[in-house]
């Protein structure tokens, strides 16, 4: 059941719509399968829900090419990968122990807890998302971002891994409740993949933060007066502090 209104997204000029993922122990009803030759990571079914604006859900029964199975608890990572072996073949830890290191952050879900993966675009959602991502330019982000910001005072915040990006932006939003932004040219799956324009940033919204999002976005200056040029922010800024050293002398 859908209670909130995502139509303001629209408005913002995404290349690709936004996309709500949720965490099912329960077979959807609602949405089809991905096709059963289907070979892909998590992060390309994310960008395929995008491409081909379609909703779907993958399962235990699909395959999964990277480690998507493991951090939404359908499985566990091989030995040979948590002892840190992959990171040290793929050149970006120098060795094994360094990649072996970073196990100990990167979050997941409970084994046997979630069967079940949907994906679907925000016009086509049938269900409220457990996360839901957008792919942004870093002015549609600043955007999005100030979003959060702007009624609560909250700081932003990335937090990432230079692999398992996906880890970042769907668990680790999904466990902690925070919004979290995740810079594709940075992580190694997601660019070498090259499933994103390299200014790009994926931001993962929790269920939580999903209400008060879209209401900023509908009720805050999207477009802020000094940004237009340099000479507005300046314009502005120093107007701003001309007034208020005026009104501090009679406050």
């Amino acid at each position: 059941m859908i209670t909130n209104d995502y139509s303001i997204l629209n408005e913002i000029g995404f290349d690709l719509p936004p996309v709500g993922v949720k965490f099912s122990f329960f077979r959807p009803e609602e949405i089809s399968p991905l096709e059963k030759d289907a070979r892909l990571s998590l992060c390309e079914m994310l960008k395929t829900a995008q491409a081909e604006n379609r909703s779907f859900y993958f399962s235990k029964e699909h395959n999964e090419t990277c480690i998507g199975k493991v951090i939404v608890g359908m499985e566990d990572f091989a030995p040979f990968a948590e002892s840190g072996q992959i990171g040290e073949r793929l050149e970006v830890f120098d060795e094994a122990r360094c990649n072996n290191n970073l196990y100990q952050f990167v979050p997941k879900l409970k084994k046997d807890t979630v069967n079940y993966v949907l994906f679907s675009p925000i016009d086509k959602l049938t269900y409220e998302p457990d996360v839901l991502v957008i792919s942004a330019t870093p002015e549609q982000a600043g955007i999005v971002m100030r979003a959060m910001t702007y009624s609560t005072g909250e700081m932003y915040k990335s937090v990432c891994t230079p692999v398992m990006g996906c880890a970042w932006l769907l668990i680790h939003t999904y466990k902690t409740g925070e919004v979290n932004f995740v810079v594709p040219a940075i992580v190694h799956g997601l660019h070498d993949r090259r499933l994103y324009p390299s200014d790009t940033l994926l931001i993962g919204i929790p269920y939580r933060w999903i209400p008060t999002i879209l209401s900023n976005l509908r009720r805050m200056p999207r477009h802020l007066k000094g940004s237009e040029s340099l000479e507005a922010y300046y314009a502005n800024f120093e107007g701003i502090m001309a007034d208020l050293s005026e009104k501090v002398k009679n406050p």
